[in-house]
């Protein structure tokens, strides 16, 4: 019988992940999303600029409240992205890693992303 006391499986569902490893996770998420998102894009940009008719027609899909999520969500991950690979440039540059600047510095992307996000939104319903 072995005397380690590591657990034989992983449950991710009970283990408590810091600040930092949500961050993480996210970024690669946004990453995913925005990559996702580009065909989407670019066909609605290229069927915007067809003609007048396929204009209105995607002006029309724009104002459908499952669209404006979908674009705010888009919105969010760019600015998630971008905030978190800043964050990871600077750690890059040996800034951040310590424990505790660690975890400021991921609770300072939180803030700063839900500052810009609520510009955004203010812009978006206005």
């Amino acid at each position: 019988m072995s005397s380690d006391s590591r657990p034989i499986y992983l449950n991710l569902i009970k283990i408590k992940l810091p600040i930092s490893g949500i961050i993480s996770i996210f970024h690669r998420l946004t990453g995913l999303l925005l990559f996702v998102a580009i065909p989407v894009s670019l066909y609605l940009l290229q069927l915007s600029i067809t003609d007048l008719d396929s204009f209105n027609t995607v002006s029309a899909l724009m104002l459908h409240p499952l669209s404006r999520f979908f674009v705010l969500l888009v919105i969010w991950s760019f600015v998630h992205h971008f905030i978190t690979g800043m964050r990871f440039l600077l750690i890059d540059l040996e800034f951040f890693l310590h424990r505790n600047t660690s975890r400021t510095s991921a609770w300072a992307v939180v803030v700063i992303e839900a500052i810009v996000m609520l510009l955004v939104i203010k812009g978006m319903f206005l």
